[in-house]
């Protein structure tokens, strides 16, 4: 009997500190979720004011998203900063927000961060800790970021703005900042592959 009794206390202990271990680490996500809606407020401020599409460091910071936490979770937390901007809240660049900023010619790049932030993540898979998978997934999350992006904005200057010179607009505030923002991702990778070994800690 006291070996049953034993045996069935230890049972106990493992589940309760099994379940101690799961709340810490869904805890820890949900605090690493919110440290980068955070970084997304604050990457939109820190911008270079050019029309139509201002530049911010927010393809970074949702590349980063992606890139330490995971597709899923890297893309929820885009989206929490996106539906914020969306409720009213002053956390899109310029201090924009608001229902009304759907048609900002620059929302798309805005719904892009959360399918960049999904798709790099996606593409590093769960152990993806070394620096060529993480500058790969991030060409890829970059990409997505443009896919989503570049025919949202050609819908509403054509379709909704009915501005001319479509082409060159594609061309001027859109498709000449590529490169740049390739580099800075590649920095961004540079970043991710001696961070995420210590989160992983």
């Amino acid at each position: 009997m006291p070996k049953m009794y034993k045996d069935l206390e230890n049972g106990i202990n493992k589940e309760e500190k099994g379940e101690t271990k799961k709340a810490v680490k869904t805890a820890t996500r949900l605090a690493e979720c919110g440290l980068f809606v955070v970084l997304m407020v604050v990457s939109a401020y820190i911008r270079i004011p050019i029309p139509y599409v201002p530049l911010t460091f927010q393809t970074v910071v949702s590349v980063l998203a992606g890139l330490l936490l995971g597709g899923w979770f890297g893309a929820a937390a885009v989206a929490v900063y996106v539906f914020m901007g969306l409720l009213g809240l002053p956390v899109f660049a310029n201090g924009g927000g608001g229902i009304g900023y759907v048609l900002q010619l620059s929302f798309g790049y805005l719904i892009g961060f959360i399918a960049a932030a999904l798709v790099l993540g996606l593409v590093l898979g769960k152990n993806g800790t070394s620096f060529r998978k993480m500058v790969i997934a991030a060409f890829f999350g970059v990409l997505a970021n443009y896919i989503v992006g570049l025919p949202y904005f050609m819908i509403l200057w054509s379709g909704y703005y009915h501005y001319s010179n479509a082409w060159n607009a594609l061309l001027i505030y859109n498709l000449i900042y590529f490169p740049k923002d390739l580099l800075l991702c590649f920095l961004a990778a540079v970043l991710a592959v001696r961070v995420k070994p210590l989160i992983h800690r």
